[in-house]
Parts: structure tokens; sequence; C-alpha cells
């Protein structure tokens, strides 16, 4: 399958924008993907009226990074027994199970908000909670994907996947600014506790699905666990490619952490200066997504994730010496743009490679890189920057994501032979062409 050099124009527009949505052509995918929007809209509204809360009641950069670290460190200890569980059991059923806990604890903080009874601790609670049905959920989720669509749609599912938390990402910080600015955080949390029933609702109403790559438990939960980490160790693209994303994540993607610091004390603003500077990274997001989406095949997507890493770093240290809050938003648009061509095309290529009878295990190791490096980041980051700084801290993480970007380019000539072997043994046994290798 040949990648398209054509340039978009009015005239070929109705072959491009069916290829670029060819993943909902499944019914199960559509319900999925409009569940999830609004599920997603809900989600970006509580974290950031969350962030927004710790900062009110606490003011410090060390709290907010105690309070990342709380939400996503269950990720990185528990996603390996949730790909396990995503092996072998009914995905679908695991992610309605998964999406009602989520919803259980937003309700919850919502109570404990709107009767003034919140505290600190509390929001850490049920915090790590939220992290530890994500560490079921995420796997799941990522997996039960190639059901809905199959192998060859994949990675347009996966790129409208991005489109869709970005379009979120745009939406709700900018709806949670503005609300928790006019009402409070607890209706943020009340509107995302109520979200979680439109994904729940496409869950229930679709159709039976393809099973794909189920494994049978003839081996130990942990015996399962050391074949997803040998098979990702082993395969060397793969593991070229957990190990920038982990860099990225751990280095670069705390700078949301600091967000309400560079809001509040370095741009003069509020919770709307908040949400204004989280959905300008969202729209950058947004449109690497969107950029994604038109991709016909995998041809170089191993220089974009290249490019993808370096380009973040740049941005990420740009926008840490502005001090106006226009320049700084349009600076967090190209950090949202990067980060995303990263990270979908990272999620494409591992995809692409893994056997079916692992994709769980395997997309919990990208869980346990892409949000479990998050946490420790976020902490690192909350205690640099009290004594240091939010500014050189966000720098400094921008400079270490430059490097592994270039490295992970050097090395990508010697990964590319093993990449091609990896994509086409996976394809010919789906019975589909390996063109694309």
């Amino acid at each position: 399958m040949a990648c398209s050099s054509r340039p978009l124009s009015w005239h070929s527009l109705d072959v491009e924008f069916p290829h670029a949505v060819r993943a909902l052509r499944s019914r199960n995918y559509r319900l999925f993907a409009g569940g999830q929007l609004i599920s997603l809209i809900g989600t970006w509204m509580q974290m950031v009226a969350q962030a927004w809360l710790i900062y009110r009641l606490t003011g410090s950069a060390v709290l907010l990074g105690v309070a990342g670290f709380t939400a996503q460190i269950p990720v990185f200890v528990l996603a390996p027994l949730g790909g396990v569980i995503a092996d072998r059991l009914d995905r679908r059923r695991v992610l309605i199970v998964a999406q009602a806990v989520m919803m259980l604890l937003a309700l919850i903080l919502a109570g404990l908000t709107f009767s003034g009874a919140v505290r600190v601790w509390h929001i850490y609670t049920l915090a790590a909670l939220l992290g530890v049905a994500n560490a079921f959920d995420i796997p799941a989720r990522q997996s039960f994907v190639v059901e809905m669509v199959g192998r060859e749609s994949l990675p347009n599912a996966i790129a409208l996947n991005s489109s869709m938390f970005n379009a979120a990402r745009l939406v709700g910080p900018a709806v949670a600014g503005a609300v928790v600015a006019v009402v409070g955080e607890a209706w943020c949390f009340l509107i995302n506790g109520l979200s979680y029933s439109a994904v729940i609702a496409a869950l229930v109403a679709m159709g039976p699905s393809a099973t794909v790559g189920r494994t049978r438990a003839t081996v130990s939960a942990w015996e399962s666990v050391v074949e997803g980490f040998e098979f990702a160790w082993r395969t060397r693209p793969v593991r070229a490619l957990l190990l920038l994303l982990g860099l990225v994540s751990l280095m670069g993607m705390p700078y949301s952490v600091l967000m309400p610091i560079f809001a509040d004390r370095l741009l003069g603003g509020g919770p709307s200066a908040y949400g204004l500077l989280m959905s300008a990274a969202g729209s950058g997001a947004l449109a690497g997504a969107g950029t994604m989406t038109l991709r016909r095949d995998l041809r170089g997507l191993g220089r974009w994730i290249a490019f993808a890493a370096s380009g973040f770093g740049v941005s990420l240290i740009l926008f840490s010496v502005s001090r106006s809050l226009l320049l700084s938003a349009a600076l967090l648009v190209p950090v949202g743009f990067f980060m995303m061509i990263g990270m979908a095309a990272s999620n494409t290529l591992i995809q692409a490679m893994v056997p079916d009878r692992l994709r769980g295990r395997v997309m919990a190791v990208y869980s346990m890189m892409f949000m479990g490096m998050a946490p420790m980041g976020a902490l690192m980051a909350g205690a640099l920057a009290a004594p240091v700084g939010a500014p050189a801290t966000v720098a400094f993480g921008g400079a270490v994501c430059v490097v592994g970007g270039i490295a992970f380019g050097f090395y990508l000539p010697a990964l590319r032979a093993p990449a091609r072997q990896l994509i086409a043994s996976q394809q010919m046994s789906a019975g589909a062409s390996p063109d694309e290798a």
C-alpha cells in the first residue's frame, strides 16, 4: 500500500475523508467512539478541576506533583496484571466494570466537594483508586480496538482514538476553567461522573466482536506477565520505542503538572488562564492526531517519532521562557502536536509488531511507559520546581527529550529491518499482504 503524495484539495476530499475515518465503518467502533468522546470531555474537566482544587487548598508545587504521582503510579505497578486479564477475559466486560468504578469515584469526589468536607488526602485516595481502575482499563481498551475494527483498520482507529482524546482535551479544560471560575470544582466532578454513563451504554449496546488473541489460563498470571515483558524487551524495535516513550513521559510530560503555577504566578491568570493553556496544548495534539489519520501506511513512522521527541523538547524549552499568556498558549500548540505524533506513531508501530495473543500484555508495558513513568516525573518535577522554579524544571525536561529524540534517530537505521520482519509476520498470520513492511 503506497502512501499518497497528492496534496489535499477540495477535489480530493471525497477520497481522503473516507480514508481518514475508515475505522468508523464498524458499528461497534462508532458506538465506542461516541461514548468515549463524551466521557473523555468529563475526564479532562475533572483533571483540570482537581489540579486547581489542590493548588487552591495548598498552593504547593510539591503537592501538585504528589497528586500526579498518586493518580498514575498504580498504572505502573498494576498494568501488567491488567494486561494478563485483558488477554484472558472478555475485554468488553472488563471495560464496563472499570468504567463503572471510575464513575463511582468521580461522584464520591463531587459529593465531598459539594459538602465542603473535601481534604487533600481525600483527593489523593480517590486519585490512587482511579489509577487502579485505569491499570485494568487501559490495556483492555488498547487491545479491544482490534476486535472492533480488525488489523487492517487498526492504525486508523488508533489515530481516531487520539483525535477523540484531544478533541476532549480541547473542549474539557476550557469548559472546566469557566465552570470552576463561576460555580466551583464540584460541578466538574459531577459532570465527569455522569459522563461515564455514555461509554458504559455504548459498551452494553455493542454487538459481538471478533475474539482476537485470547489466551487460555494454562500458566500462572506471573508467567503470563513475564512472557509479555520478555517479548517487549527482547524485540529491539519495540524496546527502543518503549524506552523513548518512557523517557519523554518521565522528563517531558510532567510540564502539565506545573501548569497551575505558570497560569497563576508567572502569567498572572487564574482558572480561565489555566484552562486556556491546557486547551492550547489540546488543540495542537488534536492537529497531530488528525495528521495521523491521513496516513495510509507505516512507512516513515520511525523518523516521525524521532522528530516528534525532539520537537516536543524544543517547544517545551521555548514555552518555559515565555511570560506572555497568549505567547505561552501559542507555544503549547506545538508541544501538544509533537507529543501526540510521537505517542500515536509509537502505539501504531508497536501494535503492528505484536502478536495478537500478547497484545494486552505488551500494551500494558506501553501503558507503564506512557502513563506509569509520568507519576515519577510528576513527583520529580514538583520537588525540583520548589528550589529551582517551574520554568527551569520544564526547560530541563525539554532538553532531555531533545537528546532522546536525537539518539533514537541515530539508532533508527539498525531497527528498520527487524521491524519490517515483525510487521510482515503479523500481517501474514492475519491473512494480510505484507506490502507495508
